[in-house]
């Protein structure tokens, strides 16, 4: 009776490990089709006149908490003027 219960045991294991990785895979294609839209709108950005590179900029600054936004930026101006850059 044990080596029933160690079977089923596994057998149960083995099923919740392929229904984790199957949901892996799943938002794994999810992400990978998000990440093409996203540069579609980029690229449509781009064909309108916009520059991409300021725009990854802000989206990417956007994220950020602001508290942490506004050090960092206090941080470069800083920097930047010991430079003589402003």
């Amino acid at each position: 009776m044990s080596d029933n219960i160690t079977e089923t045991s596994q057998t149960v294991a083995a099923g919740q490990l392929r229904a984790l990785i199957e949901r892996i895979e799943r938002l794994e294609e999810e992400k990978t089709t998000i990440t093409d839209d996203i540069g579609e709108v980029y690229k449509e950005a781009g064909g309108t006149g916009f520059d991409v590179k300021a725009i990854r900029t802000i989206v990417a600054m956007r994220r950020k908490d602001p508290a942490k936004r506004e050090e960092e930026q206090s941080i470069l101006d800083l920097y930047m003027a010991a430079l003589g850059m402003v």
